[in-house]
């Protein structure tokens, strides 16, 4: 039987609005936590999801704002852009108790830090997602391709018969959960290829395949390598089976894959350029003196980006 758990996911964007969406679908007790223009949208259109996975309408979802929160909740589901962490710690402050776990889906690694010296490193999970989704004009979440992949678990091992319950919560929801005794590593090997997609894909302005195309496949490696390097030198080693399909992907002939970065960039939004690149530079400094010049040239080229949107009118 699943044992009953109160879920608050914070956004009902394109990953919280997926995912968030998908449990209470299943008969999951989920509230999102969202901003007043986008609960007034889901009370009047309600939360739609295209998919290749099926798609679904879910009519006035639960909704609240921070000032409504009065109560903890079991789990915490953080689903909101990395470089908005700091507002979304200070919403759900009145949602986290003795009892709830705080799972992070942001990009990067530095959240970890932020949430354990806000929260308490107890109360945080590690997690991350594996799909690829976007909102449209009106709303609509968009589900891009037909991955749709949560992993999560304890940092320290601490608390099995707890992360089993979320498993099992989740089990059936309709998409695929997997509690992971390698959370630590696997959320480094997402950090290692996002990092890398992001960093090319933006400096190049274009997908893999004209990178490929273009005779780039030399300065895609070199990137992944400085990734793989910095993530060795904090500790964890990518595995061999992850590296092999980490440059097959990145090196595919004609392939479309782009990150969302640098779909963000094309329309002129915000980025994660500090969360995601500058992080890893910053790590890879801290550790290694062999020079970093494939990821430098990304977290520049992504910073300039960012300071030159911060001037416009």
């Amino acid at each position: 039987m699943v044992q009953p758990l109160r879920i608050l996911v914070v956004g009902a964007g394109a990953i919280g609005g997926y995912f968030g969406g998908r449990l209470l679908a299943a008969g999951r007790d989920v509230t999102f936590l969202v901003r007043p223009a986008r609960r007034a949208r889901l009370a009047h259109d309600g939360l739609r999801i295209i998919s290749p996975r099926g798609d679904l309408h879910l009519a006035n979802p639960p909704c609240v704002s921070a000032d409504d929160l009065n109560g903890a909740y079991d789990l915490v589901l953080l689903a909101c852009k990395a470089y908005d962490l700091d507002a979304a710690m200070q919403d759900i402050a009145g949602a986290v108790g003795k009892g709830t776990s705080i799972l992070p889906l942001l990009n990067g690694l530095r959240h970890l830090d932020a949430l354990d010296e806000r929260f308490g490193a107890a109360r945080v999970l590690g997690g991350q997602c594996v799909i690829s989704s976007t909102l449209d004009p009106a709303g609509t979440i968009l589900h891009l391709n037909d991955q749709h992949v949560l992993t999560f678990g304890e940092r320290d091992g601490s608390r099995p018969e707890w992360v089993a319950a979320i498993g099992a919560m989740m089990a059936g929801a309709g998409f695929e959960a997997r509690v992971s005794e390698t959370i630590l590593l696997d959320m480094w090997e997402k950090f290692v290829f996002l990092a890398t997609l992001a960093g090319i894909t933006c400096l190049m302005r274009a997908p893999i395949g004209d990178i490929v195309a273009a005779g780039g496949t030399a300065a895609t490696l070199a990137l992944l390598e400085e990734a793989r390097a910095t993530a060795e030198a904090e500790g964890y080693p990518p595995r061999p089976a992850f590296l092999d399909r980490a440059r097959a992907m990145l090196t595919a002939a004609g392939s479309s894959l782009a990150a969302s970065m640098l779909r963000d960039i094309e329309h002129g939004a915000a980025i994660e350029a500090e969360q995601v690149l500058g992080d890893l530079l910053r790590r890879h400094e801290k550790h290694l003196r062999d020079g970093s010049f494939m990821l430098l040239a990304a977290h520049v080229h992504v910073a300039a980006y960012e300071a030159r949107r911060m001037r416009a009118p």
